[in-house]
């Protein structure tokens, strides 16, 4: 089969509270919106085109009436807020429970047992910036060689260290370890290495981060393509989303590099499916209230989208969306309990709405009924929508 899909997944770039964001504590949260109104209305004529302005109101992105793609948005059904429930969720697979999550930093037991495993203290064991917690213990770490632990408000156990001090190989090893021991009641979503450089007061991260995701409990749009013999490609830390299950990725150090590795993939004669996380609306400006910087990585892809799409073949369907949301106008640096964006654009696409879908796994079932198999997870596919016959 000639058919291909490219999922683009812009990291927390979410439009609008979910029905059920009280629970989450996100009332008024809508990234799209609140953005636009911060910065003072948004040019992003290339995804204006393609429809985004016909989703929801966000201020200088106006409804088209002759949008290229078609345009819908999609609530989030699984229980969480965080990137790997967002993609399993793309992927046909919901969750009943959120990922645990440690404000206050992890228990004393746990930080102990890591300790004794990788044979290595634990200094910091904090929620906080990454920036920020690698600036205050980093030159306590080149001291000592003790591993920097902190967390987010994300579910995510986060190991900090400098390349000159720990070997790469120790750290991602030290990773390992702590994937396989933080099991039920401590099953955080993901373990994470946060490599860095430089000297205090000038430190920086490196593209040699890793994520150690725990791995799907059931079966994904992955699984079923590689039973189906279909190709799957990753860009940027899907495979880590996925536990390296069924998929491999070429990760990137930003968005930019992300950008040009999908055109590599379009222009090339590979086939299959195509899923690509573009970070640094959430990990650069989102988590850190930067609404100026989000505003000009939304630039940067729409700039960009173009010559995508001039690269797309007859029997390509390229759609893009989002994982959660991340509103860097409110108070929180947390991720958002949104809704996200679902834009779907190729030759053959027909433009019109295909409405609010109730789950993010609308859009799995989609790209597998395009792809040709029969897995839809726990989505409804919305291909006979927008694609005539």
């Amino acid at each position: 089969m000639s058919r291909r899909a490219a999922i683009i997944v812009l990291d927390g770039v979410g439009i609008g509270e979910a029905p059920d964001a009280a629970s989450y504590g996100d009332v008024g949260s809508n990234t799209l919106g609140n953005l636009a109104r911060a910065v003072g209305g948004m040019s992003l004529p290339n995804l204006e085109r393609a429809g985004l302005g016909n989703i929801a109101p966000i201020e200088g992105v106006t409804a088209s009436q002759s949008a290229s793609g078609a345009w819908g948005m999609m609530e989030p059904k699984s229980a969480g807020k965080d990137s790997t429930t967002g993609h399993w969720e793309i992927a046909g697979l919901h969750l009943t429970r959120p990922f645990p999550t440690y404000p206050n930093g992890f228990p004393r037991d746990v930080v102990e047992q890591f300790e004794r495993a990788t044979g290595r203290p634990v200094i910091g064991n904090v929620a906080g910036s990454g920036t920020a917690v690698v600036d205050q213990y980093g030159p306590e770490h080149e001291r000592t060689g003790a591993w920097i632990l902190y967390t987010s408000a994300d579910s995510v156990f986060q190991i900090a260290a400098h390349e000159g001090v720990i070997p790469l190989n120790e750290l991602y090893a030290a990773c390992e370890t702590a994937r396989r021991q933080l099991v039920e009641p401590h099953d955080v979503s993901r373990i994470i290495a946060r490599p860095f450089i430089g000297v205090p007061g000038s430190y920086t991260r490196t593209k040699n981060r890793r994520d150690y995701s725990i791995a799907p409990p059931g079966e994904t749009l992955l699984d079923a393509l590689e039973r189906g013999g279909i190709p799957r490609t990753g860009v940027g830390k899907v495979d880590d989303l996925f536990a390296g299950r069924a998929i491999a990725s070429r990760h990137t150090a930003n968005n930019a590099e992300g950008i040009h590795a999908v055109r590599e993939w379009l222009a090339s004669e590979v086939s299959g499916l195509l899923f690509t996380n573009l970070v640094d609306f959430d990990q650069a400006f989102g988590h850190r209230n930067d609404a100026p910087g989000f505003y000009g990585a939304l630039r940067e892809f729409d700039e960009a989208l173009p010559k995508l799409l001039a690269l797309l073949r007859e029997d390509d369907l390229l759609f893009i969306t989002a994982d959660h949301g991340n509103d860097p106008t409110t108070p929180s640096t947390d991720h958002a309990r949104e809704c996200v964006p679902v834009l779907a654009l190729g030759p053959a696409v027909r433009p019109m709405p295909v409405g609010r879908r109730d789950t993010f796994s609308d859009l799995g079932a989609t790209v597998a009924e395009w792809l040709g198999v029969s897995f839809r997870g726990r989505g409804q596919s919305f291909l006979g929508q927008f694609i005539a016959g």
